[in-house]
């Protein structure tokens, strides 16, 4: 058994801490728990264990945790739709039963025939595989997919023949976040694959990436290497044909920085292997993303635009003096999606073009030749429509995913030749939900920035202080616009709001907000998050021993800075996977294709930036911190768990506050998709945890 140490009314497994004092960029560096970074040492699973133990005790005393649990799963038997991706005569869509751990990738016939062609739980009766991404062939005959299993993302890559099922080719591994780009007849594709071990000395060889023709059947070992020589470590690339399979684009990123570079290669005037790639974008500051479409070349970007803009560019001169606007940036609104109605009889043609303004999606109908607006397209509430998709061939009809804080995700068709709107698809499932209510707020943050926040609440309650989560992210130009969640609408109907704040660093309001909140700017997320909860106190929607906060990933950095600049403001939190010691990030998981949204610890002034907010070393002896969970997955390889370990101990040693400090641990998931039932026990616990810190 641990020994343990008591601290406030709570004991804790015993933690050594180590005077270990590096000095970095002249600043002295205290990292007591460094051990707790090797989770192979005896001591770290010894305390781990013993973490595991402690949170089971304190799970057992939430009463409120079966009734959600329970409710959880009533909500989520609804199930799931997505709106389908058609090639040649054949649809391809995910859909979701209630008693499905997963969803199930589809076909559809144009009889409306449907045929199961991936079923994760068909592969692993474990319910740890996950499908992770699948790109059917141009004429819908043959269909690429990857899966990867225990949370890893560690894709391998399968062929299958469409009409049968059966297995052409597979498994090919070191896939991670490839894309499939199909050549016309399905013979042959590009895709991006990582080196192989042992191949870069000193380094992990998923940072090193090139892209790759591939005959369907032959050794990958003998694939053609078109992009990618020499390039970077943290350099991804990604490749797509143009639907009539004449154009290729490659499109490179550095990390997740926010541009890219793009070569177009034309596949008519040069071979598929040796494609001769002409720069459509290099070596600037923005994003680009080109589509072909009928003859034409149509170009989104952010480049003089951070709201977004689309461009149409002569295929025969890529110059930038060449690109003329389609639809400009709007001043207030950000361009997302678009789709073309370009079918046979449909005169004239039209885009229907989706944007965003602040976090609520618009829909409109544009003339595809002018740009001209045409009308509007009615939502059926304030919410998000995503997966805008079309007939990549040609057609008349494009298929749209709408959902909002309180509507389940329906698929919507859209018809070009008289504007009219129906749905496609409902989740398979159904529910009873009492009335709830929807508003967004808005706010003044720190320095004056007028920041919006979504608030989800019973409508049949009486106003007044309730027990509130506030949630959010912050980072990577994510956007949190209204969306169906299961967990907030277990929250809200038990009698609490939900709050869902759209700080700087996402892209609710374009790549400026974003960059304000990323490198030298991290802080205004923060000040952006407090100044939220400021006025969920200040209106009476909550009180400060009513307020809970919650995040994950980047959301678990912007929780946990919060915690510790100013603990006395917030009840409880729930940080999940979360990265906590911003100097030492870049030396686990993903965190070196980072370094563009955070900065570097090997540069003195970026250190500066890390080091003035990193949670792990901003913990106060003796403060009063709130309740804490944390919630990490063996499995992830995106965001290391040591993170976690490592700040827990620091608080359990540090607080004096009432609350526990707990750590749940999952094994065989990972940063990102998993089985229902293991949602629902995630979510279960995370709630069960809030109410009884909260007391709702």
């Amino acid at each position: 058994m641990v020994d343990a140490v008591e601290r406030a009314a709570v004991r804790y497994p015993f933690a050594e801490r180590l005077d270990l004092v590096e000095e970095l960029h002249g600043h002295p560096v205290a990292d007591p728990y460094r051990w707790l970074e090797d989770v192979d040492d005896p001591r770290t699973a010894a305390w781990s264990a013993a973490q595991d133990e402690l949170f089971e005790a304190h799970r057992a005393a939430w009463p409120a945790r079966e009734h959600l649990r329970g409710r959880l799963a009533e909500l989520l038997s609804v199930g799931m739709v997505s709106a389908p991706v058609w090639r040649g005569p054949r649809g391809f869509f995910l859909r979701r039963r209630g008693d499905q751990e997963h969803a199930v990738l589809l076909a559809v016939e144009p009889g409306g025939a449907e045929r199961v062609l991936v079923d994760p739980m068909e592969i692993d009766l474990s319910g740890t595989t996950t499908l992770d991404y699948w790109c059917p062939s141009p004429d819908g005959t043959r269909l690429a997919y990857t899966c990867s299993t225990g949370g890893d993302e560690d894709s391998e890559l399968w062929v299958v023949d469409v009409a049968s099922g059966a297995l052409i080719e597979g498994p090919i591994d070191r896939v991670r976040f490839s894309a499939v780009a199909w050549l016309p007849g399905g013979e042959s594709f590009y895709y991006t694959r990582y080196l192989g071990p042992g191949s870069v000395d000193g380094d992990d060889p998923r940072l090193h990436r090139r892209v790759y023709l591939h005959r369907v059947g032959s050794d990958p070992a003998e694939d053609v290497l078109i992009a990618g020589e020499g390039a970077p470590r943290g350099r991804y690339f990604y490749a797509d044909v143009s639907a009539n399979g004449r154009w290729l684009v490659v499109t490179a990123w550095q990390g997740t920085d926010p541009r890219n570079d793009v070569w177009i290669a034309d596949l008519a005037a040069s071979l598929a292997e040796a494609p001769d790639l002409r720069v459509l974008q290099e070596g600037v500051d923005a994003v680009t993303a080109p589509e072909f479409r009928n003859g034409r070349l149509y170009v989104w970007t952010d480049r003089d635009a951070p709201r977004g803009r689309l461009c149409v560019v002569p295929t025969d001169e890529f110059s930038y003096s060449s690109w003329r606007d389609l639809i400009p940036e709007d001043p207030e609104a950000v361009l997302g999606g678009f789709a073309f109605l370009d079918g046979v009889g449909l005169d004239p043609p039209a885009l229907l073009v989706a944007h965003t303004r602040h976090a609520v999606s618009e829909l409109a109908v544009h003339d595809l030749v002018s740009g001209e607006r045409r009308g509007s397209v009615a939502l059926p509430g304030m919410g998000s429509v995503v997966d805008l998709r079309d007939r990549r061939d040609g057609g008349c009809e494009a298929w749209f995913t709408y959902t909002d804080f309180t509507s389940q995700s329906t698929v919507y068709r859209f018809d070009g030749r008289d504007g009219g709107v129906t749905v496609w698809a409902r989740p398979p499932g159904a529910v009873t939900m009492p009335a709830l209510a929807t508003r967004q707020a808005e706010y003044a943050s720190k320095d004056g920035t007028a920041v919006r926040m979504f608030l989800l609440s019973r409508a049949d309650l009486p106003a007044g202080p309730r027990p509130a989560v506030l949630y959010g992210y912050g980072g990577f130009n994510v956007s949190q616009t209204p969306y169906f969640s299961a967990t907030a609408a277990a929250w809200v109907e038990a009698g609490g709001v939900w709050a869902v704040a759209n700080v700087r660093g996402g892209g609710e309001e374009g790549e400026q907000w974003h960059r304000a909140g990323m490198l030298a700017g991290k802080q205004n997320v923060f000040d952006d998050f407090h100044a939220a909860a400021d006025w969920l106190v200040d209106n009476a929607v909550t009180s400060p021993e009513l307020l809970a906060i919650m995040g994950g990933s980047n959301g678990g950095l912007l929780v946990g800075t919060a915690l510790t600049q100013r603990p006395e403001a917030y009840a409880a939190v729930v940080c999940s996977a979360p990265l906590l010691d911003m100097v030492r990030y870049e030396r686990f998981g993903l965190g070196p294709t980072w370094a563009g949204e955070y900065g570097t610890a090997e540069d003195p002034e970026q250190f500066g930036w890390l080091l003035g907010y990193s949670p792990y070393h901003h913990v106060r002896e003796g403060a009063p911190y709130p309740a804490v969970l944390f919630t990490v997955f063996d499995g992830d390889t995106r965001v290391d768990p040591l993170h976690a370990r490592k700040f827990a101990a620091a608080l359990q040693h540090a607080s004096t506050g009432s609350g526990a400090i707990l750590l749940r641990r999952e094994r065989d998931v990972g940063h990102s998709a998993r089985s229902i039932s293991r949602a629902i026990a995630l979510c279960a616990d995370e709630l069960a945890f809030l109410a009884a810190a909260t007391h709702l």
